[in-house]
């Protein structure tokens, strides 16, 4: 090698200065050409690292490690884009503890779901109908969610049947009779929540037997005094509806708990989110207060972690969202529910929602003939407005009235409904679907309205993070004034709630027991809602 320098350097030498001196700026630029490219692939590979770290923290498709990354997914796309639906992402981050619970939950789901060994012999233990009194249940306990009523309580009641399994141990199994498989995708990974078919109470004639008198009814049993610490029978049957009484509502407290914690199987038909009452264990709200520092994120959480519609579905959402809605500055949401008999379009209900947006600066005014020109900028802003309501008349009047005559302060206003089927279909697929599908296009919107005691529009606000504007309910076909007020959390409402606590907080009033568990805003001496500590 030496010996080849050596030759180089004579050849050098000989050459004429002129040559020289052009070789040298040569290998000059071309070492400054170099060391330019690589600086620049350099900072080309740090820009586009960051890029794609921005673009995933912006989308954050996990959820704050709400959602596990072992799902394909393909099989259910709404699992991971449905971050994308939001403009913004949610103030609501899920608390660290929260997100262990739950990946502890889907290993003990899958050691004891359908289709496991623990499954098998549970199952067969429960045909032979024992005491359990003084036997060892293992780590397999079980409750079966049975479907019943409209989608919204649907949606709320499995929320509800689930946090308490979280916070009992117990693996919650779905009525897999109606249309769950259609709408919704499985939460968890490498396992079913869905209750095999042919699970035994679920058969005729135990199925149209679960109401207040059946004989394992929990709140029938308690003022029967069939139910002790000496005998615990295999399963019992909770009564969670509108009209339970006193016994059935007070499952939650921690006397009944001792009782309730023994038997293996727990079969729960409900119609109420009656996450507000598990507070008012001492033992669930120790649990609770770390799983949701936020109080009013519950339902938020838990949904957002449990439900992620069929490809089908999410269809619906993304087409509908990408015609209608993606292009305007700003989108509002209005949910209307007629409550009575009869139900329909209404003139008193019309001026108040009217009456509410307008008031509540969420929908302009409109231009009068004798006000001057109005000031339009260039570019107006651009406002959709997604009704969802069983009666398109809703809809068709305010479409007509901002065509009619301009906006106060230019804006441009366009309403859209999805459907107007005119009367409720559930169990109905495509009925159930194109409902699930508006839940979740009012969710996306920027502020929402609804009407008081939906549980439609429950789920909708709570699954995007929103405080709600509640429309009164009506008295006596006539425009309630204030026609609407603005909610102060987004948890859902408790409608018919226990009216005392347990044990110590018997005399007092449930809406009084807990600074942040308070009656409900649009039910009047009544129901029971979440809030954060004020």
């Amino acid at each position: 090698m030496y010996h080849k320098v050596k030759i180089y350097g004579k050849v050098f030498k000989a050459l004429g200065l002129k040559t020289k001196v052009l070789i040298i700026v040569f290998f000059s630029c071309l070492l400054i050409i170099l060391a330019f490219s690589n600086n620049f692939n350099n900072q080309l590979l740090d820009a586009t690292t960051n890029d794609a770290k921005e673009s995933e923290t912006q989308r954050d498709t996990l959820i704050g490690g709400l959602l596990t990354a072992d799902f394909d997914e393909g099989s259910c796309l709404s699992r991971y884009q449905k971050t994308s639906l939001y403009r913004k992402p949610s103030p609501y981050k899920p608390s660290e503890y929260l997100v262990s619970k739950l990946r502890s939950y889907e290993m003990l789901h899958r050691r004891c779901g359908p289709d496991t060994k623990a499954y098998k012999d549970a199952t067969e233990s429960l045909s032979r109908d024992e005491n359990y009194a003084s036997k060892e249940n293992g780590e397999c306990r079980y409750i079966v969610w049975v479907a019943g009523y409209g989608l919204g309580n649907r949606i709320l009641t499995l929320a509800s049947v689930f946090l308490y399994a979280l916070l009992t141990e117990r693996i919650i199994l779905v009525d897999n009779r109606k249309d769950v498989s259609d709408l919704l995708c499985e939460p968890f990974p490498g396992t079913s929540w869905l209750l095999p078919l042919d699970f035994k109470l679920m058969q005729y004639p135990y199925v149209y037997w679960y109401n207040k008198e059946y004989p394992r009814c929990y709140g029938t049993m308690v003022n029967n005094h069939s139910i002790n610490s000496s005998s615990i029978p295999a399963h019992l049957y909770l009564h969670i509806l509108h009209d339970s009484r006193d016994s059935d509502k007070m499952f939650f407290c921690q006397k009944d708990q001792d009782l309730i914690n023994k038997v293996p199987w727990l079969i729960v038909q409900a119609n109420v989110y009656f996450v507000p009452s598990l507070w008012f264990n001492p033992t669930f709200q120790t649990e609770l207060v770390k799983l949701f520092p936020q109080k009013e994120s519950v339902f938020h959480h838990l949904a957002r972690y449990l439900f992620h519609p069929t490809n089908q579905v999410w269809d619906m959402v993304t087409t509908y969202y990408n015609d209608h809605l993606s292009k305007a500055d700003e989108r509002l949401g209005i949910q209307i529910r007629v409550f009575g008999d009869p139900a329909g379009y209404f003139k008193h209900v019309m001026d108040q929602i009217v009456s509410c947006t307008q008031r509540e600066k969420l929908l302009p005014e409109l231009h009068t003939q004798e006000e001057s020109k109005v000031n339009i900028s260039k570019t107006p802003k651009l406002k959709a407005v997604l009704v969802t309501s069983l009666y398109p008349e809703y809809s068709e009047n305010l479409m007509k009235m901002y065509l009619k005559r301009p906006s106060s302060t230019g804006e441009i206003v366009e309403v859209y409904q999805p459907s107007g089927e005119r009367v409720q279909q559930t169990d109905t697929k495509i009925h159930d679907q194109k409902a699930l599908a508006e839940m979740y296009l009012l969710s996306s919107t920027d502020n929402i309205v609804t009407s008081a005691r939906s549980t439609f529009g429950y789920v909708s606000y709570s699954l995007g993070g929103l405080k709600p504007w509640l429309l009164y309910q009506p008295t006596n076909f006539t425009t309630p004034n204030p026609p609407c007020l603005r909610s102060t959390s987004m948890e859902p409402c408790f409608l018919t709630p226990p009216s005392h606590g347990c044990e110590a907080d018997w005399r007092t009033n449930s809406g009084k027991i807990l600074p942040f568990v308070r009656h409900c805003e649009d039910i009047m001496y009544g129901g029971l809602k979440l809030h954060d500590d004020l």
